[in-house]
């Protein structure tokens, strides 16, 4: 089958799981109220696009490519990130819901986590360098050998970071939150 290319088009209130998108490329492309959930979207190109109130939940992204992609007020519950083409991958997150995402072995520099819900996701030996998580939950997350140097956790909340196992140099907290830095040291902050 022949691959697609899809320029400056706008995709809406589309169902890719009753209708599977065409594989090819998609740049600078919106989409808004799309349901991708559960759909099969790997090695597919994302170039530049949008994506707006969509549902990505459990969709299948084994070496599709984000490059420049931007998500507002999607629902991506389980995507298993690490499974997409890492060449120039990058996001920028904005009201979404990521509960239980993973972000494995991911490079994430200067990423940005707007008012978003991460509930439970893996972020293990990734490298959020410069990212930033303004208002953003991050309840039951993991950060495991994770570089977080000059990232911006100050409205980050419910998060929990051993600066013992996650390199944190020069990343900026709020003294209201400080108590996620300490939890693992079974100590009471009042």
């Amino acid at each position: 089958m022949e691959e697609v290319y899809k320029e400056e088009e706008h995709f809406e209130k589309l169902d890719f799981k009753e209708r599977p998108l065409p594989k090819g490329t998609y740049e600078q492309c919106g989409f808004t109220g799309c349901d991708f959930g559960e759909s099969d979207i790997a090695a597919i190109s994302f170039i530049s696009c949008e994506f707006n109130n969509c549902n990505l939940s459990m969709a299948r992204i084994v070496k599709t490519t984000f490059q420049e992609a931007r998500f507002t007020g999607c629902k991506m519950l389980g995507l298993r990130l690490e499974h997409c083409n890492n060449f120039l991958l990058s996001f920028h997150f904005e009201n979404c819901i990521l509960d239980h995402a993973s972000f494995y072995q991911l490079k994430l520099k200067g990423t940005r986590f707007i008012n978003c819900r991460i509930r439970d996701a893996d972020f293990t030996e990734c490298d959020l360098t410069a990212a930033v998580f303004n208002d953003t939950d991050l309840a039951g997350s993991v950060f495991d050998q994770s570089v977080l140097e000059r990232a911006d956790m100050r409205t980050a909340f419910n998060y929990m970071i051993n600066p013992e196992k996650n390199r944190i140099r020069k990343a900026k907290f709020s003294t209201s939150s400080i108590a996620g830095l300490l939890a693992h040291y079974d100590i009471i902050i009042e």
